[in-house]
């Protein structure tokens, strides 16, 4: 008796892990498909972010640009105490001016000391200033990354480093 027990016990485990195998091995497959899936769908966000971050990175490193006209940047004048003046009333520093501008803190000071004036996009973003207000200006400043442009060194700094790693 013990043996048709056993028989019949077995006989009904492996009909269930048939049906079982049957139920199952779709299941597993849909399972293996959605991974595929899911890893393609990571690559492809990995490659939104990194261009995310390219954009920003550009949307950063682009100066503010006002709306003026060839013909008005052109017609206004520019001298150094007009700079002067115009900084001094936007409350900014030689190097806020500069960050809003484009350029260098030193181009800001030559401008101001009248041995340089402001050329093209330069010009026509210094003629925009005077359109601004204070708070105008702490706006766009704040909407700008913080970081500095890097410092390009001179030639007498370029070979004192290449004798250094000899």
């Amino acid at each position: 008796m013990a043996k048709i027990e056993q028989a019949i016990r077995e006989a009904l485990a492996r009909g269930a892990r048939r049906e079982i195998r049957r139920a199952v091995r779709p299941l597993r497959r849909e399972v293996h498909r959605l991974r595929r899936v899911l890893a393609q769908t990571r690559r492809d966000l990995a490659g939104v972010r990194d261009l995310a971050a390219q954009w920003q990175r550009a949307a950063g490193a682009t100066p503010w640009r006002p709306q003026v006209s060839p013909e008005e940047a052109k017609a206004a004048r520019l001298s150094p105490r007009l700079i002067r003046t115009l900084r001094a009333r936007l409350g900014l520093t030689q190097s806020g001016l500069a960050r809003l501008v484009g350029v260098s803190a030193a181009a800001v000071v030559q401008w101001e000391r009248g041995h340089a004036t402001p050329s093209g996009e330069n010009r026509s973003t210094v003629v925009g200033l005077r359109r601004l207000g204070r708070r105008d200006v702490k706006r766009i400043l704040a909407a700008m990354p913080k970081t500095a442009p890097a410092r390009r060194r001179s030639g007498r700094a370029r070979r004192r480093q290449r004798r250094g790693r000899r």
